[in-house]
């Protein structure tokens, strides 16, 4: 997300370094953790340069499960004594995990929002009028309370069948049609669900994700 002059970023995926050269990122002021799955951390160490262009220790941030799988995957750039001396400059920020909790970056605050990912919770993220769910298979009624109101939620959709820990096709409309937001885009989409027969099915106001997507909201909210 770019923001008066901001870059934040959710979540650092073993293709990190691909998207960042393709999307032409060259600094970030901070980074979200939403879980400690490989396919959300193992991009972190390609943080490096960029962390190297911050004036300071880039910022990260994730709830104390991920905090501690992250500093055990990574223990060579977290360590006190014999730091690799080009690791990255990062300070990992535990998260506060009560109901409606968020930290607060450079003047939005980004909303912690709790769903469940097969059997354990993990951190979803409203900030201003949009709000990003990956990797869920359930909102609880509380999360679902905190998702009032939504300019563009973006939203977990794996395949048509269900799934133990994702949510799938007709379970993600059916968030859609209960919390209303002006538009839905769904990502973290499994081969088998075809992008232009499944979009031919969905209203238009629901769409498929895509690489390189870009998207313009209200942050400041």
């Amino acid at each position: 997300m770019e923001f008066g002059g901001n870059s934040v970023l959710i979540d650092t995926g073993p293709d990190f370094h691909a998207q960042a050269l393709r999307e032409k990122i060259t600094r970030l002021d901070a980074v979200l953790y939403t879980h400690s799955h490989a396919d959300h951390i193992l991009g972190m160490d390609d943080l490096r340069p960029l962390s190297f262009r911050n004036p300071e220790n880039l910022p990260l941030y994730a709830d104390d499960a991920t905090a501690k799988v992250i500093e055990r995957v990574f223990e060579y750039t977290f360590r006190t004594e014999n730091r690799y001396p080009t690791s990255a400059r990062v300070k990992l920020h535990r998260l506060d995990t009560v109901p409606g909790a968020g930290v607060r970056l450079f003047g939005v605050c980004f909303r912690r929002i709790a769903v469940t990912h097969g059997r354990q919770e993990i951190t979803g993220y409203r900030f201003g009028s949009a709000a990003y769910l990956t990797d869920m298979s359930d909102i609880p009624k509380e999360s679902m309370e905190r998702l009032q109101g939504l300019d563009v939620l973006i939203l977990d959709t794996l395949r048509r069948e269900p799934h133990p820990s994702h949510s799938h096709l007709a379970k993600s409309v059916g968030f859609v049609e209960k919390l209303k937001p002006k538009r839905a885009y769904f990502t973290h989409i499994g081969h088998d669900l075809d992008h232009e027969a499944t979009e031919a099915e969905l209203p238009p106001h629901i769409r498929l994700a895509y690489d390189g997507l870009k998207l313009d909201f209200e942050i400041q909210a």
